[in-house]
C-alpha cells in the first residue's frame, strides 16, 4: 500500500512545471486564481494543511501560526527572504521552515545593473518619449546622461548578490567599494578589488552609486534613514533590489524632487504593493513591479527548491534549507 501523499496548499500561482511536479508528488492543493489569500483564508489552509507553501506575500505571524492544526509540519517558502513569516514562532510550535536561497543570486544582480544603467543614461525617460512619438531628431545635448565606467559602486551588504553585482561591476569599470557586518574573505576581497568601509557614513558620502542587497531586520529597518540619505554626493544615484523596508521612502522622495541627488532605481518599497505617492511621476527615479527575482529560469529553480526540501522531510530527514533564527 502506497504511503499517504502529504497535503501540500500552494498559496499563489507558480510557474506549469512546478505545479505540475508537485500534483505528482504530493496531495497537492493549488491557487487557481493567484488572487492573494485573505488571513482567513490562510487560517483556513494552516488548519488543514502538512505543508504549507507561502510567497511574500503572505503574512505569517504568531497570531495567525496559533491557528495552525496538529498536521502543519513544515512552511516551505516560494522565495528567499523570510520576514513575512514569524520563523521562532513557526519553530516553537514545530513547524520547520525552509526556503530557496542562492537561485535569485544571478537574476537580482542582472536587474540591479540594469536599474544602474536606466537611471544613469535615462533609459525609461528616452523610451516614454519615443513611445510617445515625441522623438524629433538626434540633439548634441539633450537627454543626457553619465557612464557609469570609473565611478564608485558602494555596495551595502556583501553577501552572494552583493558579490555578484560586484563581479558584474567590475566589467563596467566600476571601482567597488562595500560596507557590511565584517569584511569578506582576503581571497573575494582580492579577486574583486574591494575596499571594504566599516563606517557606513563614510562610505555613504564618497560614492557615485549606491545599491542595497541587506535583508531586512529590525536593524536594517531605515538603515538608510533621512539624516544617512543626506550623506550622498548630488550626483550619486542608490538603487535598491533588496527591501523597500531598508530605505526612509519619504525622505528619498524629498532629496529626489529637490535633485539633492541625480536619482534611484527601485524594485521594492516599503508597503508593497502600495507606492509611496511622492515616489510617483519623479522623472528621475525608476520604478519597478519587484522583478528582481522575475526570470522563467529563477523561478522555476525556485520551484524546484520547494519540491526538495518537502520530500527530504518526506524521507524523514532535515531539509537542506531549513530557516534556524540567529538567536537559536
Amino acid at each position: 500500500m502506497a504511503a499517504r501523499k502529504p497535503k501540500v496548499i500552494v498559496t499563489r500561482k507558480l510557474p506549469d512545471p512546478v505545479e505540475t511536479r508537485m500534483r505528482e508528488l504530493f496531495d497537492t492543493e493549488l491557487n487557481l486564481t493567484d488572487a492573494p489569500l485573505s488571513a482567513e483564508q490562510l487560517a483556513d489552509a494552516i488548519g488543514r494543511a502538512d505543508v504549507l507553501v507561502p510567497t511574500i506575500t503572505d503574512r505569517l505571524d504568531e497570531a495567525l501560526l496559533a491557528k495552525a492544526g496538529p498536521t502543519l509540519k513544515v512552511i516551505a517558502n516560494f522565495g528567499a527572504g523570510v520576514d513575512h513569516i514569524d520563523v521562532a514562532a513557526a519553530i516553537a510550535r514545530g513547524i520547520t521552515v525552509t526556503n530557496t536561497p542562492g537561485v535569485l543570486t544571478e537574476d537580482t544582480a542582472d536587474l540591479t545593473m540594469a536599474l544602474m544603467m536606466a537611471v544613469s543614461r535615462r533609459i525609461v525617460e528616452g523610451a516614454n518619449v519615443t513611445q510617445a512619438g515625441e522623438y524629433h531628431g538626434w540633439n548634441p545635448t539633450w537627454m543626457m546622461g553619465h557612464r557609469i565606467t570609473g565611478k564608485r559602486l558602494g555596495i551595502i551588504g556583501m553577501g552572494r548578490i552583493g558579490q555578484a553585482v560586484a563581479r558584474r561591476a567590475r566589467a563596467f569599470g566600476l571601482q567597488i567599494h562595500y560596507h557590511n557586518r565584517k569584511p569578506v574573505s582576503s581571497r573575494i576581497a582580492e579577486e574583486l578589488e574591494a575596499t571594504y568601509w566599516e563606517s557606513l557614513d563614510q562610505m555613504l558620502a564618497r560614492m557615485d552609486i549606491i545599491t542595497v542587497h541587506s535583508p531586512h531586520t529590525p536593524a536594517t529597518y531605515h538603515l538608510l534613514s533621512a539624516r544617512r540619505l543626506k550623506l550622498l554626493q548630488k550626483h550619486a544615484i542608490l538603487v535598491n533590489t533588496a527591501r523597500g523596508e531598508i530605505i526612509d521612502e519619504n525622505a528619498l522622495a524629498e532629496l529626489l524632487k529637490a535633485g539633492s541627488i541625480a536619482g534611484a532605481g527601485l524594485d521594492v518599497f516599503e508597503f508593497e504593493p502600495t507606492i509611496n505617492p511622492k515616489l510617483l511621476g519623479l522623472p528621475n527615479a525608476v520604478l519597478l513591479p519587484h522583478l528582481g527575482s522575475a526570470t522563467i529560469e529563477g523561478r522555476i529553480d525556485m520551484g524546484e527548491k520547494v519540491i526538495i526540501n518537502i520530500r527530504t522531510w518526506m524521507d524523514g530527514h532535515k531539509p537542506p534549507d531549513r530557516v534556524i533564527p540567529a538567536m537559536m
